[in-house]
């Protein structure tokens, strides 16, 4: 068999001491042997870019392939002359997060994740839109031919802040959470028996709606329609819930991250169509009385950010270990994330598709042009082109397209500091008009007051 010719590419990771995804990258770009080239790691805490290198490098070496890892001191070097960008960062800090979930907590807010919607993720967007701007006009002025893929939270207002910033950037924003109800309807097609073993990957489906907030109108398997079976699953089991691989309560990762596909079904049942992200997600874009005053009826937790943080100094004592023994480190198991294929379709001409987030340019039916919409996506060797998915039921619609003209208007009322917009649109979010409109806006103001070492001076004006 004629081994694959490697792709030579030159990638800038922003983000480039990032725990997580960068490891990620590093292990899928082994498993997958036919890419070459150079990563470079930029990162404000330049010592965990330079750990990164160095555990790169030494797995690079011992598993034969030729990807170089180098650190840059500055956006100008990591951008310029790179084919693609990839963007990694955390917005603000763990300590700043727990501000966002515990501030909204006492007045009455339950989050389970705090990073996409609700006062979390409207808060932490404040913080991370100024940052993806800055990162936004570097791109333009060194790398503007690049293509740029955003792994960061809040999804939608982070891309949408890189194409306001950068109209004619070549930008996704990726997200793995429709890999989920990938995963059921490959279960549920192995136990009709389709003669062969169906992983997630063949599974197709058609998205529509925005990240975390994402719905199914079509799946099939070897052409097979698996909706209707899907539906009438998710009916069947919307009152205990479902899992595959059984939830173990002494497993903190399980009780935190992981759920019962209860909120899931029910949205499913409700609507007619499959709600495809996770239950933690899904749950934050309704009204409090849905599904977040009641998680543990529903088979979900409220992911704390002491575990986060914890998990990232365990993270960071095992890095520096690396580091420090000259060991070679442990090859991770290849990821389900979409990016070392999405850089192949889009270097050798392959063609991919799969969902990621970009404005609307007539993909999605009901929204407004550019919006940041979850859609499939083809990548090829004519770059990224969104697929028309049609139109959401009307009901979900009704649900789906105010948080999505919310975070358009979220995008232009940081941008240009306008702070009475920020406090109107704060105010309309599902999960804030639980409260009393006074009570919302000390919310809002304890929050900013919170993290305003985080913001530019222009948008301080909020604080208490």
């Amino acid at each position: 068999m004629t081994k694959e010719i490697s792709t030579e590419v030159k990638l800038a990771y922003v983000g480039g001491g990032s725990l997580n995804w960068a490891h990620v990258l590093m292990a899928d770009l082994i498993h997958d042997g036919t890419i070459s080239g150079e990563i470079r790691l930029y990162d404000l805490d330049i010592a965990a870019a330079e750990r990164n290198a160095v555990i790169g490098n030494r797995l690079s070496r011992a598993h034969g392939v030729d990807i170089r890892y180098v650190v840059s001191s500055t956006l100008q070097d990591a951008l310029t002359g790179t084919d693609f960008v990839v963007i990694s960062i955390l917005p603000g800090s763990f300590d700043d997060m727990a501000h966002d979930i515990e501030l909204p907590r006492v007045a009455g807010i339950r989050q389970a994740v705090g990073d996409t919607v609700g006062p979390g993720g409207f808060v932490r967007a404040m913080r991370a839109i100024p940052a993806m701007a800055e990162i936004a006009h570097a791109i333009q002025k060194y790398s503007p031919k690049a293509f740029v893929c955003n792994l960061t939270n809040p999804m939608s207002v982070l891309t949408g802040t890189l194409y306001a910033v950068f109209p004619e950037i070549r930008a996704w924003g990726e997200c793995h959470e429709v890999t989920k109800l990938r995963h059921i309807i490959a279960w549920l097609a192995n136990q009709k028996g389709k003669g062969k073993a169906v992983g997630f990957r063949d599974v197709q489906m058609n998205v529509l709606g925005i990240n975390h907030f994402t719905f199914v109108d079509r799946a099939t398997v070897d052409g097979e329609d698996f909706l209707p079976e899907y539906l009438a699953f998710a009916a069947s089991h919307m009152e205990k819930g479902w899992r595959e691989v059984p939830l173990d309560p002494a497993n903190e990762y399980h009780r935190y991250f992981e759920d019962m596909n209860r909120v899931k079904f029910d949205l499913s049942a409700r609507f007619g169509i499959a709600a495809a992200a996770g239950d933690r997600h899904l749950a934050e874009f309704l009204p409090m009385n849905w599904y977040l005053a009641n998680v543990e009826d529903w088979g979900f937790g409220l992911t704390p950010v002491e575990f986060r943080n914890r998990e990232r100094l365990e993270k960071q004592a095992a890095a520096k270990k690396v580091d420090m023994s000259g060991e070679t480190p442990i090859l991770q198991p290849a990821s389900e994330e979409a990016l070392v294929g999405q850089i192949k379709a889009l270097t050798k001409g392959d063609v991919l598709v799969v969902n990621a987030n970009m404005p609307n340019r007539g993909q999605m039916d009901g929204f407004a042009p550019g919006t940041i919409v979850e859609t499939n996506v083809m990548f090829s060797g004519l770059g990224i082109q969104p697929i028309f998915a049609g139109r959401l039921p009307a009901a979900v619609e009704a649900l789906v397209k105010p948080h999505a003209e919310r975070q358009t208007a979220l995008v232009r009322a940081v941008l240009e500091g306008d702070v009475e917009a920020l406090e109107g649109l704060f105010l309309t979010d599902p999960l804030v008009r639980y409260l009393p409109p006074e009570k919302a806006s000390s919310l809002l103001r304890s929050m900013v007051t919170a993290t305003a070492n985080r913001l530019p001076e222009k948008l301080r004006t909020l604080t208490n």
